[in-house]
């Protein structure tokens, strides 16, 4: 009997997790904010192109739940309590990732990042590298592990507002690095910009 109570057990902690459901958290939640966030969470879930419907919907309830809990954490705390808050968002940031990982492989969790930070780390890592086509393999790591930072920054910010500044605000970090090694960025971005024009010029 034991041996049977044991394997039953041990049965039920194999069942794949994705089976579970992911209920939104909206009590008390405006049904109008509510509606946008499922939106908006549909949109990053869409780009995934999950073919497991329920997986889908239990992912894109993980990321809207994501954003009711920074909108209760934001509106918690005034700007004299940024500590406190900042403590909060800590203790927090990383159950978004763990839960999408039931669901999602690393890549796919990287996409939901980008999606929820509008893409900014590859568009600015994109143009560093268009912009400065001579960095080293060692530069474009550094620039890429300092946005993946403010990406994780970002997505923890209260809006759209926040969240740009985190990227603007590690892209002036690289840019100082990137001008202590010796780039002349303000020539390397005029020359960009000639580069720029002349493709454009290029197309029919």
């Amino acid at each position: 009997m034991k041996n049977v109570l044991y394997a039953a057990i041990l049965w039920l902690l194999t069942l794949p997790i994705s089976a579970q459901s992911v209920s939104l958290s909206t009590e008390g939640l405006d049904s109008a904010y509510v509606s946008s966030i499922i939106a908006r969470s549909q949109k990053i879930v869409d780009a995934l192109q999950m073919s497991d419907t329920k997986k889908a919907e239990n992912v894109r309830n993980i990321i809207a739940n994501r954003y009711f809990l920074l909108n209760a954490i934001h509106s918690k705390y005034d700007n004299s309590q940024q500590e406190a808050r900042d403590a909060e968002l800590y203790k927090h940031h990383f159950e978004l990732a763990s839960a999408l990982a039931q669901y999602l492989t690393e890549e796919q969790i990287d996409a939901v990042k980008d999606g929820m930070t509008f893409g900014r780390l590859k568009r600015d890592y994109n143009a560093t590298l268009d912009m400065i086509p001579t960095l080293t393999d060692e530069e474009k790591l550094q620039v890429l592990i300092w946005l993946k930072e403010a990406r994780e920054y970002a997505m923890d910010a209260a809006d759209s507002k926040g969240k740009h500044f985190w990227f603007d605000k590690y892209r002036g970090r690289t840019n100082n690095w990137l001008s202590s090694r010796g780039y002349d960025l303000k020539k390397e971005r005029d020359e960009w910009m000639k580069r720029i024009e002349q493709q454009k010029a290029k197309q029919p």
